[in-house]
C-alpha cells in the first residue's frame, strides 16, 4: 500500500501531526514530498502538504482514506524546507501548517483553478493528444474527470511540451501578453515589401522594423512605437508574413533595462581585511557566522556584493535580507546593477502577482540571488552559498505572529545545512549579537572608518528645556532653525527625522484635562488633520474631531504632541521658502509613492526630507549636509528594557545620513534628556562605550543577553477570566520549571485592552530550562477547548521584542 504522510490545513493542537492517506492508483509514482494535495478531512475537502511517502501505515487499511487530488505537479517545498518547517514549529511552539504557510507566497494560499498549457504545436505520442483535441490549454478538472494519466503528464512537463498553470481564484496569477514576430527572414521580408503598392506605407514601416529587429515584441508596444493600429497588423498576420502568439510573461516591478550595470569597486584596506575570512569560508565550504560591525558609510554593501560574486563563481546562490524599511529603490538598484537579471526581489510593496512571479523565478532556478525582507529567508534555493542579513539589529526581523521566528535563527539553521557563511551587518549590532562575537561564538569583523576617510558628521545636542526657558515655544531649537536656513541658502539639503506619524499624538481638553481615548483599546486616539479624524492605530477605529470637549463641553480642546503633518506646517510657517517632502505611512500608501518621493528629493526638487523611521536607513544622498532629530526621547520612556538600545541605534543610523560624500555633515539632536547615556554616547558614535554601560545594567536587572526571556500574553473579553488564567499559568510554571527560573506576573500588559479584549502577561527569566517547551505545550493543550472557541487567546513568545 502506497501511503503519503500529510500535514493538513487545520491550525489546531489536535490536528498538529501527520495523517496517513492512501495514494490512489492513478496517482501512484507521481506524488512526492513537498507537494500540496487535496484530502478528505471529516466532511470537508482540505489542502495538505505531503511530508513523506512510505509503504506502510499503522492504521487499519480500511480506515485509511484516499488522496482526492494533486495540487502541484512539482513540489513547492524542498526537502530542506520541510525539515526547516518541522524544526521551526518546535522552536517557536507553532503548528506545522503555520510554518509551511509562512514559507510560500500569498498566491499559493488561496483557492485554485488549474490549467494544463500546451507549449508546442507538435502532437504528443500518447493519449494526451486526444485530451487537448486541438486546444492550447485544458482545464485540470477536465483532465481528472476524463481519468488522464499523471505519468504521461509529468513526462510531458519534463520534456518541456506542456506546463501546469495555477489560476488563483481565477485572478490573473499568470500574466499573459500577445507577442508579434516576423514569420520570414530579412531577405524574404524584402521580397514582400517590393511586391507591395507604394500606398501601403504603414505596412512597409512595420516590415522594415522587423528587418532590423527580428526578436518578438509585445503587440501593445509595437502599436505605440510605430504609431500604427491592430487593423494594419492583422492582414500581415493573416497572410503569414508576421506571426502572433500569446505567451506568459513575468510581471516585472523593476525596469531592469533602465538599471545601469556596475562593476566591482576597488576595495579599501579595511574591506580587504574583512573579505579575507569570508572568502576563506566560502572556498572551504564551511559554516561560520560573521558579525560585520561597520560604521554607516563604511562600504558594507560592497563587501556583500563581492562576497556574492565569489559565491556565484562557485555556482551557488545567495540570500540577502534587508529590513522592509530599507528596501529602497536605491538598495535594489545596487544589486540589480551588479547582477542584473540574476536577482529576484521580494517585499511587501509588490502586488500578490509580482511576488508570486519573483518566487517562481527562484523555484525555476532562473535567478541566483534573492534580495528581500524577512520572508525571503525561505527562498526555495537548493544550493545556498551565503546568507547576508543587513542592519541585523532591526526588530522587523522578528515575526510578531505565528510562527514567531527570528530571521537570524532561521538563517543560521539553513546555513548549517548548506555549510555556508552567514554575515550579520550593522553599525549598531544588537547587544546579543555583539556579546556572542565577543565570546567567540560569532567572528567579529570591524570596519571603523568611512569610505574615502570622510569624517563622521559632527553632532550637537540641544537641551529643549533651555529653549523653553528662553521663551522658544516652537518645535525647532534656535540652532536647528538657523542651520536649516544656512543650508537652504547654500542649496544643500536637510533630513528631518521624527519618530511618529499623524498630525499630533493625542487630543486633550485644556479646561478639564479630558483625553479622547479609543472605546475599544486603552490608548489615546491620534489626530489626522487631512480629513479631521481621530484614529486608533491598534484597532482602526475612527471618529470625527469634535468641536468641543465631550466631557465638559468646553471649546478649549487642543491637540498635543508632534506628528509629521504638524512639523511640516511649522516649517512652512518658520521658513516659508523651504520646499518640503514628507515621508510617512500616510504619504507612502500608494504603490510606487516611496520611489517617487525619493527621486524628487534626489533630483533636488525639495530642500527638506521630513520623515519617520523609513528615512532613517539606507538612504544615500550626496547633497544632504544636515540631519535634525526632533524628538530623540520618544522611544526612551517606553516600558521596554531595550528602549535605550533602540534609541542609540536610531540616533546613530539617522546621523549616518549626513555628509556621506564630499560635503561635511552636521547632526542636531533635540532632546529633553540630554544627560541620558544613550543620547550622549550616540552623539560620540561610541558603540563600545554604550555596549559596556548597557551590559552592566542588563546584568544587574537580569535581562538578555545574560538571561533568556519568555513572554506569555493571555487575552479574553472578560477581565477577571484573563487575570485568573494568567495566574494559573504562572503557578504551573513555578511548579514545573527549575528553582533557578524567575517567573514574573501576572501583570496587566502595558496596553491592557485592545479590540475589547483584556490582556495580562507573565514572564519567565532563565539561563537554562530544557523542560520549558514541553511544559508550555502541556499548558496550551490544557486550554485547547477554550482557545478553539475563540474567546481565549494565549500567545507565547520565546524571544520577545514587543513587550507592549
Amino acid at each position: 500500500m502506497n501511503i503519503a504522510k500529510v500535514v493538513v490545513d487545520v491550525p489546531a493542537a489536535q490536528t498538529n501531526r501527520v495523517f496517513d492517506y492512501k495514494i490512489p492508483d492513478n496517482l501512484t509514482g507521481t506524488i512526492y514530498q513537498g507537494m500540496r494535495v487535496i484530502v478528505p478531512f471529516g466532511p470537508r475537502k482540505i489542502m495538505g502538504y505531503v511530508l513523506e511517502i512510505t509503504d506502510h501505515s499503522d492504521l487499519d487499511p480500511l480506515k485509511v482514506k484516499e488522496i482526492i487530488e494533486l495540487m502541484d505537479i512539482t513540489p513547492v517545498l524542498t526537502e530542506e524546507l520541510l525539515d526547516l518547517g518541522k524544526w521551526l514549529a518546535g522552536h517557536t511552539l507553532s503548528f506545522y501548517i503555520s510554518t509551511f504557510q509562512a514559507m510560500l507566497p500569498q498566491a499559493l494560499k488561496a483557492t485554485y483553478q488549474k490549467e494544463i498549457h500546451r507549449l508546442q504545436d507538435s502532437p504528443f505520442d500518447n493519449d494526451l493528444d486526444k485530451m487537448f483535441h486541438g486546444r492550447d490549454y485544458l482545464d485540470y478538472q477536465e483532465f481528472v474527470e476524463r481519468k488522464g494519466s499523471h505519468k504521461q503528464l509529468q513526462q510531458a512537463i519534463q520534456d518541456g511540451l506542456i506546463e501546469m498553470v495555477y489560476q488563483v481564484n481565477s485572478k490573473e496569477t499568470y500574466k499573459k501578453s500577445t507577442l508579434i514576430s516576423a514569420n520570414k527572414d530579412a531577405l524574404e521580408l524584402e521580397e514582400v515589401i517590393s511586391n507591395m503598392s507604394a500606398q501601403a506605407k504603414k505596412k512597409i514601416t512595420i516590415l522594415r522594423y522587423f528587418q532590423e529587429h527580428p526578436e518578438p515584441i509585445v503587440k501593445k508596444d509595437l502599436i505605440q512605437k510605430l504609431h500604427t493600429t491592430h487593423a494594419t497588423i492583422k492582414p500581415l498576420i493573416d497572410e503569414g508574413v508576421l506571426k502572433e502568439e500569446v505567451k506568459e510573461i513575468y510581471r516585472n516591478p523593476y525596469k531592469d533595462d533602465q538599471i545601469e550595470r556596475t562593476t566591482a569597486l576597488p576595495l579599501m584596506d579595511q574591506q580587504k581585511k574583512v573579505m579575507k575570512p569570508i572568502i576563506n569560508t566560502i572556498d572551504s565550504k564551511q559554516h561560520d557566522v560573521f558579525l560585520l560591525h561597520g560604521v554607516t558609510g563604511s562600504g558594507k554593501t560592497e563587501v556583500y556584493l563581492q562576497s556574492i560574486q565569489q559565491v556565484l563563481r562557485e555556482g551557488k546562490e545567495a540570500i540577502v535580507l534587508v529590513p522592509e524599511i530599507s528596501l529602497t529603490p536605491q538598495m535594489v538598484n545596487r544589486f540589480k546593477g551588479r547582477f542584473g537579471s540574476e536577482v529576484a526581489v521580494m517585499h511587501s510593496a509588490l502586488s500578490k502577482g509580482e511576488r508570486f512571479d519573483e518566487w517562481r523565478k527562484i523555484q525555476r532556478k532562473e535567478v541566483k540571488v534573492v534580495v528581500g525582507a524577512r520572508s525571503a529567508i525561505f527562498a526555495p534555493f537548493e544550493n545556498v552559498g551565503i546568507i547576508i542579513i543587513d542592519e541585523e539589529h532591526e526588530t522587523s526581523y522578528k515575526q510578531e505572529e505565528h510562527p514567531r521566528y527570528h530571521t537570524r535563527d532561521v538563517a543560521i539553521y539553513r546555513a548549517q545545512y548548506h555549510d555556508c557563511p552567514v554575515i550579520l551587518g550593522s553599525a549598531t549590532p544588537t547587544l546579543e549579537s555583539y556579546a556572542r562575537a565577543k565570546k567567540g561564538i560569532y567572528q567579529l569583523l570591524a570596519m571603523p572608518d568611512r569610505m574615502n576617510k570622510t569624517k563622521m558628521p559632527t553632532v550637537e545636542i540641544v537641551d529643549m528645556r533651555e529653549e523653553l526657558h528662553a521663551g522658544n515655544r516652537t518645535m525647532f531649537s534656535r540652532q536647528l532653525k538657523e542651520d536649516i536656513e544656512q543650508r537652504i541658502a547654500r542649496k544643500e539639503q536637510v533630513v528631518l527625522f521624527l519618530n511618529r506619524r499623524g498630525y499630533s499624538t493625542f487630543v486633550m481638553c485644556r479646561d478639564c484635562g479630558y483625553v479622547i481615548n479609543c472605546p475599544h483599546c486603552d490608548i489615546a486616539l491620534t489626530y489626522h488633520r487631512k480629513n479631521q479624524t481621530l484614529k486608533c492605530h491598534y484597532c482602526s477605529y475612527e471618529e470625527k474631531m469634535p468641536p468641543h470637549c465631550p466631557d465638559c463641553k468646553s471649546e478649549t480642546i487642543r491637540y498635543f504632541g508632534t506628528g509629521t503633518q504638524k512639523v511640516e506646517e511649522a516649517i512652512q510657517e518658520l521658513i516659508p521658502e523651504a520646499r518640503v517632502i514628507r515621508m510617512d505611512v500616510d504619504t507612502t500608501r500608494r504603490k510606487g509613492s516611496h520611489e517617487k518621493l525619493l527621486d524628487q528629493f534626489g533630483n533636488h526638487e525639495a530642500d527638506i526630507l521630513l520623515g519617520t523611521q523609513m528615512i532613517a536607513k539606507g538612504l544615500d544622498f550626496g547633497n544632504v549636509t544636515l540631519v535634525g532629530v526632533l524628538a530623540a526621547d520618544s522611544l526612551l520612556h517606553l516600558p521596554d528594557f531595550r528602549a535605550a538600545e533602540k534609541t542609540f541605534q536610531l540616533l546613530t543610523q539617522v546621523s549616518g545620513r549626513a555628509g556621506r560624500h564630499e560635503l561635511p555633515g552636521e547632526v542636531v539632536i533635540q532632546t529633553y534628556s540630554p544627560e541620558h547615556y544613550s543620547v550622549d554616547l550616540a552623539a560620540q558614535y561610541d558603540y563600545e562605550g554604550f555596549f559596556n554601560k548597557e551590559m552592566l545594567l542588563r546584568k544587574t536587572y537580569q535581562y538578555p543577553p545574560f538571561y533568556f526571556l519568555t513572554l506569555i500574553t493571555v487575552s479574553h473579553p472578560n477581565q477577571l477570566k484573563a487575570l485568573e488564567i494568567t495566574r494559573t499559568i504562572s503557578q504551573l510554571l513555578i511548579k514545573h520549571l527549575s528553582d533557578a527560573a524567575r517567573i514574573l506576573g501576572p501583570t496587566p500588559s502595558p496596553l491592557t485592552r485592545i479590540k475589547d479584549r483584556y490582556r495580562f502577561q507573565c514572564m519567565v527569566k532563565y539561563k537554562n530550562e530544557p523542560e520549558q517547551r514541553r511544559v508550555l505545550q502541556r499548558i496550551l493543550a490544557y486550554y485547547e477547548k477554550e482557545i478553539q472557541k475563540n474567546d481565549l487567546l494565549i500567545q507565547i513568545d520565546l524571544q520577545p521584542y514587543q513587550l507592549m
